[in-house]
């Protein structure tokens, strides 16, 4: 049998395990962390693997797997694409446009952080337009109204607004290794680079990450705490009914909400007019004594599914955890860290190398239950 990647890096552990030996321990420690003790980011995991499947092989309806999956009238090549990650450039060197390469290639959408480090415009030249932006809402509407005009001028036609960053988690390894906001290069840090000598080469090829998407609106001679005092101020603006009215009167294309992790906040999306929303709580990294948001999806995609597109991401990981989000009521899941561990390493093939393997294996168990297409694997959970 030949597989499309290397084998050598076949599971996410070992994509993990070899990632952990290339990126400085600060720069993996910010990927792989939650906050406070981690406990959610791993309830997201470990629930959601709680999920069974049952295989009817004698099924006559099936006929053959087929991975398609429509959302927003757009035909993607599976149901899971790329979770927007911030300073993606400081945990590997050109990392958002190694993955929105990858996704485009693969007809996957890729979604770009506010505060990650690529620009809104170079990310729509990689994907011809067909990535999706993420909104930090900033405080001042005349900067909200310009990100827009930027992301409608690019192409973008999917806008996820984030809910649930009202204030920053506390992430206590965060704030030992200066990466907390804003982020800074400590004589720790500088270190823990020197030993990491890929890392480092690829960062004298690509140069030192900053916010690309907010460089405009920077002052060019700002220090680190006046970059943090920038960031804190901008972003410090709680979403609201009138500030989403405002988004979605302005924002001519399809409008999701992120962060959901509550069945009153996804009756208040329904009503403010979303067209979707991403079951979310950040990958565990704000709110340690939330729920897992498996749990969240089994509930309110029984009460809302048909009035509004249902989407998941934190906690789902590979291709099995795909099956398990959607037969539980997912219509499309996204990933953040699983395609940061393949960057970190593997470098450019990072992107390809696990969007192949993940949909191996999500095709595998959808052969293996005998189901021929993504929205059906309702059919096949374990109630």
């Amino acid at each position: 049998m030949a597989f499309p990647f290397d084998t050598k890096y076949a599971s996410l552990e070992l994509l993990i395990e070899k990632a952990q030996k290339r990126m400085p321990r600060f720069a993996f420690e910010y990927l792989d962390g939650g906050c406070n003790e981690n406990i959610n980011r791993d309830r997201n995991t470990s629930e959601l693997r709680e999920v069974l499947l049952r295989p009817q092989y004698l099924n006559n309806n099936y006929a053959e797997a087929n991975m398609e999956t429509e959302l927003f009238g757009k035909t993607y090549s599976a149901p899971f694409g790329i979770s927007p990650v911030g300073l993606q450039g400081l945990m590997w060197p050109n990392a958002p446009e190694i993955l929105a390469k990858a996704a485009f290639k693969h007809n996957l959408p890729f979604i770009l952080s506010t505060v990650t480090t690529s620009s809104i415009e170079r990310i729509a030249e990689l994907t011809e337009g067909n990535a999706w932006f993420q909104l930090y809402h900033p405080r001042e509407e005349w900067l909200r109204d310009d990100i827009l005009d930027r992301c409608e001028a690019s192409g973008y036609d999917v806008l996820c607004v984030l809910s649930d960053v009202p204030t920053f988690g506390y992430r206590a390894k965060e704030i030992r290794n200066g990466l907390a906001m804003p982020p800074q290069l400590n004589l720790r840090n500088v270190s823990q680079a020197l030993v990491k000598p890929q890392w480092c080469l690829e960062m004298l090829k690509h140069g030192v990450p900053s916010f690309k998407t907010m460089e405009k609106y920077m002052d060019k001679n700002m220090n680190v705490k006046q970059l943090g005092q920038f960031m804190n101020s901008t972003f410090s603006g709680r979403l609201n009914s009138d500030r989403i009215k405002a988004i979605r009167d302005k924002w001519k294309g399809k409008l999701v909400i992120k962060g959901v992790a509550s069945d009153e906040d996804a009756a208040e999306a329904v009503r403010l007019g979303f067209d979707g929303m991403i079951i979310s709580n950040h990958g565990g990294r704000q709110l340690d004594a939330g729920e897992s948001t498996i749990a969240v999806v089994k509930d309110i995609s029984e009460k809302y599914k048909g009035q509004i597109k249902i989407m998941m991401d934190s906690g789902v990981r590979t291709g099995p955890d795909v099956a398990r989000a959607l037969s539980c009521g997912a219509e499309f899941t996204f990933m953040g860290r699983t395609f940061m561990y393949a960057v970190g390493a593997l470098g450019e093939k990072g992107g390809d190398h696990v969007i192949e393997m993940l949909k191996m294996q999500f095709r595998q168990v959808m052969e293996q239950v005998c189901c021929d297409k993504p929205e059906q694997l309702q059919n096949f959970r374990v109630k």
